[in-house]
């Protein structure tokens, strides 16, 4: 897929759910209750080391799903991304070498970050959007706003501490191409098995969003 394609479904989607999952088997269902909660996108953390195999399973199961890999830290693990069927990268801060492999690969990579600096350096790879991250430590919209007015060519996907009652403030600053979040899958639901509650929740956010 291209970067162009890519952009325009996750801002048509506007929320990203941001995944942990502790053991690949939990990637089934859990596709299946985004998807059946109308949010067909995911973006699977390596923080475990099920990230590998889940995007596989979910590639699988899911063709119309849109996968990614989050919190991507080196190149080892983007190359881990990529040969699962990542179809995008997400860093929480910046490294070179995970923005250099993905551009190598013709892969979209949104680095994380939360400086002029580092926006600066993703604008050195000409990189048309960033991930600001944490959102809710940093400042959060009046940041990103802030960010945006030297930058007027960068648009942010937020994530960290986004939420269903003020996502909304986000996805009204047309800088904002969409938010990440985890409200609708945290650990303890995926953990419980608690797919009902997934649905639930990502339904009512998509219906919140649009």
């Amino acid at each position: 897929m291209s970067e162009t394609n890519l952009l325009a479904q996750i801002a048509e989607k506007k929320i990203v759910p941001v995944v942990k999952l502790d053991y690949a088997d939990q990637a089934q269902p859990l596709g299946e209750a985004l998807c059946s909660g109308g949010l067909p996108v995911a973006e699977i953390t390596f923080r475990t080391d099920a990230a590998e195999e889940s995007i596989k399973t979910m590639k699988k199961e899911f063709p119309e799903m849109t996968v990614g890999a989050g919190t991507v830290v080196n190149a080892e693990q983007a190359k881990r991304a990529v040969d699962a069927g990542a179809a995008f990268l997400v860093s929480p801060g910046i490294s070179r070498p995970v923005i250099e492999f993905a551009l190598d690969n013709h892969l979209p990579v949104f680095p994380g970050i939360c400086t002029p600096s580092e926006v600066m350096i993703a604008m050195e790879y000409g990189l048309p959007v960033v991930k600001f991250f944490p959102a809710g430590q940093y400042g959060g919209l009046s940041t990103i706003k802030a960010l945006a007015a030297p930058f007027p060519t960068i648009k942010f996907m937020p994530t960290g501490g986004i939420n269903a009652s003020n996502i909304l403030d986000f996805l009204a600053f047309d800088k904002v191409i969409a938010c990440g979040g985890s409200w609708m899958v945290k650990d303890s639901f995926i953990r419980e098995g608690n797919f009902d509650e997934i649905t639930r929740l990502t339904a009512e956010a998509v219906a919140l969003a649009h």
